[in-house]
């Protein structure tokens, strides 16, 4: 049986100002109600399967929880990467911890990043390709081109192996617009997906055979792991000194067992702005629109609004992304320069490319609403059950407003509880922490007031949950 492993790292900045280092665009939702990564697990749902196996950095391991949590998914364990090292370590260490359990794993590796509008046709390409990852081929899927497209990278099918797969004849880097028409001219070249099935076993064995190195490194990485709830952390320092490297360099374009199997199922890397406008539904003009959104004369032109009413004249062919900290407006066909602005953003030491106003922790979230010299107002949101750590600060003091629901707050020796408009006074030095004892989410607006109200002003007495 397929075991999926969704590969959910990576902190891309094209989708900026919506993706951030710390919430990268598979966590965003830009297509109905789920986000990419649940997709990702909810498409699964026409192939027989176990349950996920979800790789992703340390840092967005709560936000992954969260996310499969919400969507009520059942999964095998979230293996947690210190750092990046990109696609071929990642399968390895997946591979390893499957055949500790199974011997014979066959192993669907998805990036949790893509959009499929066509499910069957994902599943049908998936079932076509299963005998072959059964006997010892290495399969990547090869997306049919509806166009040429200079932003990917292409596949060149090679000699027949069935009536729906061939061997791979060769990797191709992204072209020139030239270059990208004759591929797609000729009919013997597919998109290259990254999306891969072959047994556990296969896959190590070419990785032995072509960089031990990186093999090596993974099996040290996952002699001594650590789990935490249904966190699997494997050996930091091990894992650090392995190669970054992609798994198409590392085996796919070496290997003599690479099969592709074409895909057609209205797929895309969602790499840009303009991509999402191209398979998004559209108005009369050909505008995109999300969110609170009034239009006048304008066409062509993708608009997402977060938190504030968005309103355009006589435009055209324009990106239009309003969040709570950050605007951006660019034209469609220049999207791609996007990073440039991330770029500048971390030249001039700013946050923005980071993470969002709203930041959630594993007890809830808190959302910046106004600062200024020395004061800092937050509104905290506090799931049912759930609590911070126990922590003191010795640049602030804090009050604490309940909004709504019921709040548990310990300070000092003292235990409170507060209700609806009742409030506590946290001063500098003292230990304190807060718990939502009730069924419904406790809010609270926290106002910090001090000579330094930096987020590292904190001494924690306990790390609740794996961490605050």
């Amino acid at each position: 049986m397929l075991l999926p492993v969704i590969m959910a790292g990576g902190s891309g900045s094209r989708l900026w100002p919506m993706s951030r280092t710390f919430y990268p665009k598979q966590f965003l939702t830009l297509f109905g109600e789920q986000s990419m990564l649940q997709s990702t697990i909810h498409r699964l749902k026409g192939l027989e399967h176990e349950s996920p196996l979800v790789i992703c950095n340390e840092e967005h391991r709560f936000i992954v929880a969260e996310q499969l949590r919400q969507g009520a998914y059942e999964h095998s364990g979230i293996l947690l990467e210190p750092a990046g090292r990109n696609t071929a370590p990642a399968i390895a260490l997946a591979a390893i911890h499957a055949l500790k359990k199974n011997e014979d794993a066959l192993l669907l590796v998805l990036a949790a990043d893509h959009v499929i509008l066509d499910t069957p046709a994902f599943c049908e390409s998936i079932e076509r390709a299963i005998p072959l990852a059964e006997k010892g081929k290495l399969v990547t899927f090869g997306i049919v081109p509806s166009h040429p497209e200079t932003g990917y990278g292409y596949i060149k099918a090679g000699k027949a192996v069935g009536d729906f797969s061939s061997l791979v004849d060769a990797f191709v880097e992204k072209p020139n617009l030239e270059k990208a028409k004759e591929y797609v001219d000729s009919q013997q070249y597919l998109w290259n997906s990254g999306m891969f099935l072959f047994k556990a076993s296969r896959y190590l064995a070419e990785l032995e055979k072509f960089r031990p190195d990186i093999l090596e490194s993974c099996q040290l990485a996952l002699e001594h792991i650590d789990h935490d709830l249904d966190f699997i952390r494997v050996d930091k320092d091990a894992f650090l000194s392995c190669p970054d490297e992609s798994v198409d360099y590392a085996v796919m374009e070496k290997t003599h067992e690479a099969v592709v199997v074409p895909m057609d199922a209205k797929w895309s890397d969602v790499g840009s702005w303009s991509a999402i406008w191209e398979i998004s539904d559209k108005d009369k003009n050909q505008n995109v629109i999300k969110g609170d959104v009034l239009v006048d004369d304008s066409q062509g032109c993708y608009i997402n609004s977060q938190s504030k009413l968005i309103a355009t004249v006589g435009v055209n062919n324009l990106v239009v992304i309003e969040t709570k900290d950050a605007v951006l407006v660019a034209n469609k066909d220049t999207v791609q320069d996007v990073k440039n602005i991330v770029g500048q953003l971390k030249e001039f030491n700013r946050t923005e490319h980071l993470q969002h106003r709203e930041v959630y922790r594993p007890w809830g979230s808190h959302d910046a609403i106004a600062e200024g010299r020395r004061f800092h107002v937050k509104r905290v949101t506090i799931k049912p059950g759930e609590r911070t750590a126990r922590q003191i600060h010795f640049n602030r003091a804090e009050h604490w407003i309940v909004v709504s629901g019921t709040a548990r707050v310990r300070k000092g020796d003292d235990e409170i509880l507060l209700a609806e408009n009742q409030s506590i006074y946290i001063p500098i030095g003292i230990s304190h922490s807060m718990e939502n004892p009730g069924k419904v989410p406790l809010v609270v607006i926290e106002v910090r007031s001090g000579d330094y109200l930096g987020e590292d002003d904190v001494i924690r007495l306990e790390e609740y949950r794996a961490g605050y």
